[in-house]
């Protein structure tokens, strides 16, 4: 048992769960402790009786050791070459201090996304330097903290353009020479919001585009094609229109940016600055627009504010921006972002510099060149003579011969046709690659090795870059790896993760991201390999991805898994739009209606609109339950079109219902389908399963319940399941949600870890002892906050609802005191008015021991108490250490303390503690930073007050 994975994951040991299971009134026998409580937590009627398949899964988890091992068996059947297929992807060169110091290092990667700013404000900075960074690379003044993948950045861009544009056509132009992806990824989404794509060459030659409310346009082209967008970009303002254009950020460190041509909107990726390739990902895609739309960003915003001292400080700007808030009046679903890789990117760009980034895109282009001079010394065709780092090359009937000969020699090219070859230099691209490449176009050898940098430029003169870029401080202050190692740690210091304690978000699952599962994804097998390398070369991957489905659809009780969707919002996008697909598939066009629970999570609503449906409101009932008799008034009222339900189980409101197969009993009967949002999987898994419920398709957050972290806001992973008749219409390489086939297939490996060294066994019991630590939890604290729902036992799922309204009523502390109070006391707070006003939703997970659950529970006690004193008027209601929290060092040296409450009391309420996490700002004014919105690192004048130079 020693070497069992499981007791290293789940927190509590047996005696703690049994002293657990009698605090909360479930009475001994011989049972487990885990076996009783879910005995009296989970109704009878959806307990599976036996419903797995034997051999499905492994019954018992393997140690770390034996998981490794079967990993690198795994990772043995990849073979990494030099992949110079590009098509948006390069091979990159991370530097070791940010591999180790972000990608590698739990407070980075544990830590939840940046909405509490007092204690994120390292995360904060770094996204900051992001903004920045695209910003000025752009030439566009204002860029979000990251996007999924430029695929799916792409699809925003045409919606900001479609939201912004004063054209009334539907049309939206596509360059013919953008990325396959990309244009794969517009057709599926256009085409349910009945937008008509318009392929168009940008070829003097070719015919004028229709009117369109905006246009794509890929810069520098997929073929490597560089040309001048000037006049495309004015002809498509000139009618209305807004100008996308798709560009490579590396490419444009020497050539002019968007910006400077007109662009109204640029999207991209920043995988090349140092992100692994990863068989597709994660990678942070970008995008960035003009002033006037800013508040037509979709995704995250990262400002500058000032805190309750009026020092600067950093938070998530026009926090309604997150689209879906808003619901069924969503223009976007992206509710997350890719924070860990712009992290990353950023970091990239620190140590660099605008020097070293202009330093490597001129190596790239000079290996380009060279190259270029060895093709066509053997007679083949460069179709373009202006290029950045990719050439096309015509080879008659011969393009077949020089890939294979090319991957005899180590190096992976692009098969465009049979007459075609394209190739991509990249960072790493070496010497040695090169020679390769021009061996297998028999290109004869030269005596000499060929310069990097001045032999050609291939880049038009009117072309080349002329504005600045990167001149804040920040880019220029960290180029040693000691200010480099520095500056990592002291923006980590600043934040709030897993490696300081628990983080107790309801519905967010912050379990633990254990170590082995994490090693994987740093080894060159499962990182160096692109996403459109030849089957042969990514067996191992192969195996991996199919294992996890089977394993995934083992526990859902679904009969097809699709790992394609890199977030929960487009797994649940897919879900829809296969749902759509079937009913279309079967000639029932008018079946459009979406029924969504008003206590739904809000990107159900938003994706149900992007996937072309129509939102209709099911009302919540008293206990928190789907309300029976508003649901069948609403299936009844449509059900010639009724299309589907989403409901999320357990409930939003951290319940199981008991009439859930009642629920999808009536769907069904109408003719809809069901889905079942994965998002509270945590407290099934092992115990029930979607399928059996009735769902038809779900989508799964392998970012919660399957342990891949949570990186300060991304990676996430939302692969969708689905029955079999529905299997058809899941993502694929031709009909995609995201740009790479499988998705973020770099980081598959831990949640292929995770489940193997767990097993069924340990996975049920996982999920026992999640649901134990919440009953456990909302036991201790009724009697000073009420539970706000609970089952028909009077238990909870694996999260409870906490409400503070009687406590506001009482003393006037709100929900946002208690929460900026738990600071002082060392905790990340629980999720805030989510899903209902004035609430705290608490999920402490599986993972979080005995003591440190009793110190969650002690310091809420505390508070309540406290409130209590500024109600009975012992303390100001203006003044009292609720109102002020959270507490810094500096204010609790300043030489003048004119609080009615001492320092002690600010800062170690629980006590004096060696372990004393310390936030580096006050409160955070919201509003303010809303009024004045600055999005970009503010100059270095900002920061005399508080004596920082950082960005």
């Amino acid at each position: 048992m020693s070497r069992s994975y499981l007791h290293r994951h789940i927190g509590t040991n047996d005696a703690d769960q049994t002293a657990m299971a009698e605090a909360i009134g479930v009475g001994a026998d011989r049972r487990r402790a885990l076996e009783r409580v879910m005995d009296a937590a989970v109704p009878a009627v959806i307990r599976p009786g036996g419903a797995f398949a034997p051999g499905a899964l492994p019954e018992t988890g393997a140690s770390e050791a034996e998981a490794l091992a079967e990993l690198r068996a795994l990772a043995a059947r990849n073979r990494v070459l030099s992949p110079m297929i590009g098509l948006g992807y390069s091979d990159t060169i991370t530097p070791p201090v940010i591999q180790r110091g972000v990608l590698e290092n739990p407070s980075w990667y544990t830590a939840y996304t940046p909405y509490q700013p007092e204690i994120s404000q390292g995360r904060l900075e770094a996204l900051l330097n992001f903004q920045t960074m695209v910003g000025d690379l752009t030439g566009l003044p204002v860029a979000n903290a990251s996007m999924l993948d430029e695929a799916t950045a792409a699809v925003e861009g045409m919606l900001v353009a479609r939201r912004a544009s004063k054209s009334t056509s539907n049309v939206f132009l596509v360059d013919a020479d953008a990325l396959p992806q990309t244009k794969a990824v517009l057709a599926v989404r256009a085409e349910a919001l009945g937008i008509v794509l318009h392929e168009t060459p940008y070829d003097p030659s070719a015919p004028a585009a229709p009117d369109a409310f905006g246009a794509l346009i890929q810069y520098p082209g997929a073929s490597g094609r560089i040309w001048d967008p000037r006049d495309a970009i004015a002809a498509v303002q000139a009618r209305g229109g807004l100008a996308v254009v798709a560009a490579d950020l590396v490419a444009l460190t020497l050539i002019a940016s968007p910006g400077s041509l007109g662009a109204d909107i640029v999207v991209g990726s920043t995988q090349r600055f140092g992100v692994p390739l990863g068989f597709g990902g994660p990678h942070a895609g970008c995008l960035a627009v003009r002033a006037g739309l800013e508040r037509q960003l979709p995704g995250r915003l990262v400002g500058v504010s000032v805190d309750a001292e009026g020092a600067l400080a950093y938070r998530l700007a026009l926090q309604t921006r997150e689209q879906h808030i808003r619901r069924e009046k969503a223009t976007s679903n992206i509710c997350t972002a890719q924070v860990l890789l712009a992290v990353m990117a950023s970091m990239y760009a620190v140590y660099h510099g605008p020097e070293g980034l202009f330093r490597i895109a001129s190596e790239i282009n000079a290996k380009a060149n060279s190259l270029w001079a060895r093709i066509e010394a053997t007679g083949a065709q460069v179709v373009h003579r202006s290029f950045f780092d990719t050439l096309t090359v015509r080879v008659p009937g011969a393009a077949g011969d020089v890939i294979a000969e090319a991957h005899e020699r180590g190096v992976q090219l692009h098969l465009v046709d049979a007459d075609t070859v394209s190739l991509s230099v990249g960072e790493a691209t070496t010497r040695d690659d090169l020679a390769s490449v021009a061996a297998a176009f028999h290109a004869v050898a030269t005596a000499t090795r060929p310069a990097f940098v001045g032999e050609f430029r291939s880049i038009p003169e009117a072309l080349q870059r002329q504005d600045a870029f990167l001149t804040h401080p920040v880019f220029h202050a960290h180029r040693s790896e000691t200010a480099m190692m520095r500056y990592l740690r002291a923006l980590a210091d600043k934040d709030y993760a897993l490696d300081r304690g628990m983080i107790p978000l309801g519905s967010c699952t912050m379990k633990l991201n254990a170590a082995a599962a994490m090693t994987a994804i740093s080894w060159p097998e499962f990182g160096r390999i692109h996403p459109l390398a030849p089957s042969e070369d990514v067996a191992g991957y192969l195996a991996l991805i199919a294992e996890l489905e089977t394993w995934l659809a083992e526990l859902t009780g679904y009969d097809a898994v699709s790992l394609q969707p890199n977030a929960g919002s487009q797994g649940e996008l897919a879900g829809l739009l296969a749902i759509r697909e079937w009913h279309r598939s079967r000639g029932e066009l008018r079946r459009d209606v979406c029924l969504i629970p008003s206590s739904a999570h809000g990107t159900n609503a938003a994706s149900a609109v992007l996937a072309g449906m129509r939102v209709v409101v099911v009302a919540t009932a008293e206990g928190g339950d789907v309300d029976l008799e508003d649901l069948r008034a609403k299936i009844t009222e449509h059900a010639d079109s009724l299309a589907a339900l989403m409901i999320t189980y357990p409930s939003t409101h951290g319940v199981y219902e008991a009439d859930v197969k009642d629920i999808t009993a009536a769907v069904h009967s109408a003719g809809g389908q069901v889905y079942i949002d994965g998002a509270n999987l945590n407290a099934l898994v092992g115990h029930s399963r979607f399928g059996d419920l009735g769902g038809d398709v779900s989508h799964l957050n392998l970012h919660k319940t399957f342990a891949i972290p949570h990186g300060g806001g991304g990676p996430g992973v939302g692969p969708v399941a689905a029955k079999a008749h529905l299997a058809p219409f899941l993502p694929t390489a031709e009909r995609p949600v995201s740009a790479a086939p499988h998705g973020s297939a770099g980081i598959l490996p831990i949640t292929w870890a995770y489940i193997r060294m767990m097993g069924r066994a340990g996975l049920t019991d996982a999920t026992s002892a999640a649901v134990l630590a919440a009953n456990y939890v909302a036991a201790r604290l009724r009697d000073h906050y009420p539970v706000l729902y609970t089952g028909e036992r009077g238990l909870v799922a694996h999260e409870c609802i906490l409400d503070l309204r009687p406590l506001r009523e009482e003393t006037g502390i709100t929900v946002d005191d208690v929460a900026k109070r738990l600071i002082d006391y060392g905790f990340h707070a629980p999720t805030m008015s989510f899903p209902v006003p004035g609430t705290l939703m608490v999920e402490p997970t599986e993972s979080e021991d005995l003591g440190e659950l009793d110190r969650f529970v002690e310091a809420m006690i505390a508070i309540h108490d406290e409130a209590r004193r500024v109600g009975a008027g012992e303390w100001p209601a203006d003044d009292n250490p609720l109102v002020n929290a959270p507490h810094t060092a500096a204010c609790a040296v300043a030489t003048q303390w004119p609080h009615p409450y001492s320092r002690e009391l600010a800062v170690y309420p629980a006590g004096n503690s060696a372990g004393k996490y310390w936030p580096p700002v006050r409160r955070v004014d919201q509003a303010y930073g809303d009024r004045h919105l600055v999005c970009a690192c503010p100059p270095i004048e900002a920061f005399a007050d508080a004596g920082s130079v950082a960005g």
